[in-house]
């Protein structure tokens, strides 16, 4: 049951978050594998991608890709959030006196964020080939053109088979380890230090929100090059055999990245990304918190 919470309380933080995912995923492919003053900018930050999208695809856009990414947190989450409240509970990542642990939290987040990220593999592949559908004059990136998460699975399946579902995975490894590790530990030790202070004290909900922003700091520095780096690989098109036509691995990916982009270059995308952290780990852990709650009176 524990999975099934966690999976559920990500799915709703995702219903409010998914419009900067769709922006991020933008920002991400934008001017790929080219020098900056070789595009033309067309997202500008979170806040003129939102606008832009809007306007050339309609309001509706901004929630891109939010059926295969509701399933995707369903399984990353619901893997990730359970199996670690488990080996918390388990008292495998705390000292006797309660006092988290660094290198055992981190080891636990990282491994249950990787194996909740290769599970849902498949729904990342699809939401983010959706996420980076546009009109013509704002686009970015390969256009697969899936008519919604079904059709876009039995394109993949026809094509390429079960491993075309998994084209990419391998790159959720360090994203999820390194994501997860950093998001977890980082919420854990600046809520810690905000209670330890006595800091907003008088709202829980406000307590956590602070602790997710601080933590998200840490966290969007280190993930969001893994992030792009997957982001890419995942959208890239492929041939026949189901080679990818720009990368050919991980390595080349960050290697052709840094040739045409630049150190920067890993870090589009970053201002959607930060925002978006903060509230969808807040909504998640209230959710959460509150469906354990609830499942707890029966």
């Amino acid at each position: 049951m524990e999975f099934l919470l966690g999976g559920v309380a990500a799915m709703g933080a995702t219903l409010f978050t998914n419009p900067l995912e769709v922006i991020k995923t933008r920002m991400q492919l934008q001017g790929e594998l080219k020098a900056r003053s070789k595009y033309v900018v067309q997202y500008k930050n979170f806040l003129h991608g939102g606008y832009t999208i809007a306007k050339h695809d309609g309001i509706l856009a901004l929630q891109a890709g939010l059926v295969p990414g509701l399933w995707f947190q369903l399984l990353l989450n619901g893997f990730r959030l359970g199996a670690y409240d488990i080996i918390d509970s388990l008292g495998l990542v705390r000292s006797a006196d309660g006092q988290l642990i660094f290198h055992k939290s981190v080891l636990a987040s990282a491994a249950t964020g990787v194996g909740g990220s290769l599970l849902g593999s498949p729904f990342y592949l699809v939401k983010t080939h959706i996420q980076a559908q546009s009109a013509k004059e704002i686009a970015f990136g390969h256009q697969h053109n899936h008519e919604g998460m079904m059709k876009g699975f039995a394109n993949i399946y026809r094509e390429h088979g079960i491993k075309g579902l998994f084209r990419g995975a391998v790159s959720q490894i360090p994203r999820a380890s390194i994501g997860s590790a950093a998001q977890l530990t980082s919420f854990e030790y600046a809520k810690q230090w905000l209670k330890k202070n006595g800091y907003f004290e008088q709202s829980v909900v406000l307590q956590l929100f602070v602790a997710s922003m601080i933590g998200g700091i840490n966290v969007t520095l280190m993930m969001t090059p893994f992030d792009l780096i997957a982001t890419r690989l995942y959208n890239q098109g492929v041939d026949a055999h189901g080679k990818g036509v720009l990368y050919s691995n991980f390595a080349d990916c960050v290697i052709k990245i840094w040739k045409s982009e630049g150190f920067l270059g890993f870090y589009k995308g970053i201002g959607p990304q930060y925002v978006r952290l903060g509230p969808h780990t807040v909504l998640c852990l209230i959710f959460w918190d509150e469906l354990r709650l609830f499942y707890a009176k029966f």
